[in-house]
């Protein structure tokens, strides 16, 4: 008799990290949970498992001649969030099989926290803070001489997914006009959300804040550098949140350097951070080590996406919650595998 296997394979997530006890319940209410979280799956349990294999919850390698060996197979959710180079997304698509990825569960913390970190750059909040300890405080006009109010100043975004659409909603009552330059989408989907579409050199002459959450392609690895830098108004906010590898990050850093820039980042080229880097001593940049989504609740909300969605598919229904891989898009990301949850 045919098991239902769901091969959960999921680091560097954990079962515990990502579902209560009820969604695990519900998880384990589909089938057979074979699990591996103390070492990536090795290869041999995964072929010994694929044909009695119908849902697998992971990063788990599965180019064509694996998808071939899994009949079953009716879908992968990738939990690390990510759509990785490991998966033939085409043959997938061919067979039905629906990649599904629950990232926006991270969406509403990290906008929360990129306006959160808008806020500390417009009005220097936290290097008050550093003053006033050190015994160099400046009150009242003399203190605000490099601020600016972010109510009602021009912020652009760069990427308008999960991520920054949740960062437009989030600004509404500040009332900012909104520039966004994202190549993937129509100028009618932008409009909708009552922004104006631009082109990058636009966008960076006109804001006086610019959040990235574009996602890293093929095509735009470092493709905001120091000409792009140059061209934003001195005393200018960045705020990269989304992935280091979409800008050239020592031009950044020579901008802030400079003083012809603030910035804010929760991304870096390498992570952790090693002890030593200068970047740890760099004034006018706000860290923040890669925590601006995880919070407690947005990893609840992971298992809970996917589960949901599992069920929907294993009842013959399409995924509802999670977004589901493209292979014209998915083909061309590029997002660094993260480490660390």
């Amino acid at each position: 008799m045919s098991r239902n296997i769901i091969l959960v394979d999921p680091l560097p997530r954990t079962l515990d990290l990502i579902m209560t006890p009820d969604v695990r319940a519900r998880l384990e209410a589909l089938g057979e949970v074979v699990l591996s979280e103390d070492r990536p799956m090795p290869d041999a349990e995964v072929d010994a498992l694929l044909p009695d294999t119908v849902l697998i919850f992971g990063q788990t390698a599965m180019p064509r001649e694996r998808l071939d060996r899994a009949p079953r197979l009716r879908a992968i959710v990738n939990v690390e969030t990510n759509f990785l180079p490991n998966i033939d997304y085409q043959a997938c698509n061919e067979r039905g099989i629906p990649v599904l990825t629950p990232a926006s569960a991270f969406a509403a913390p990290v906008a929360e926290a990129a306006l959160g970190l808008a806020l500390d750059l417009a009005r220097g909040i936290t290097a008050a803070d550093r003053a006033f300890r050190a015994g160099e405080e400046a009150y009242g006009v003399a203190g605000n001489e490099e601020t600016f109010r972010f109510a009602g100043a021009p912020v652009g975004i760069i990427g308008l997914g999960d991520l920054g659409r949740s960062l437009r909603e989030l600004i509404r009552p500040f009332r900012n006009e909104v520039r966004v330059f994202d190549p993937w989408l129509p100028a009618a989907s932008i409009e909708r959300l009552d922004c104006r579409p631009a082109g990058l050199d636009e966008l960076l002459e006109t804001s006086q804040v610019v959040f990235v959450f574009a996602s890293v392609t093929a095509e735009n690895e470092g493709f905001i550098g120091a000409r792009e830098f140059a061209r934003m108004p001195k005393g200018a906010a960045f705020l990269l949140m989304s992935r280091a590898a979409v800008v050239d990050f020592p031009a950044m850093l020579d901008a802030v350097r400079s003083g012809h820039i603030r910035a804010a980042t929760d991304v870096f080229p390498v992570e952790p951070v090693p002890a030593d880097d200068p970047v740890r001593q760099l004034p006018g940049l706000i860290l923040s080590a890669h925590r601006t989504g995880g919070t407690r609740d947005a990893f609840y909300e992971i298992g809970a996406m996917a589960v949901a969605d599992a069920e929907l598919v294993m009842r013959g229904l399409p995924p509802q919650l999670c977004r589901r891989a493209d292979p014209a898009t998915a083909n061309r990301l590029r997002s660094k595998p993260v480490d660390v949850s």
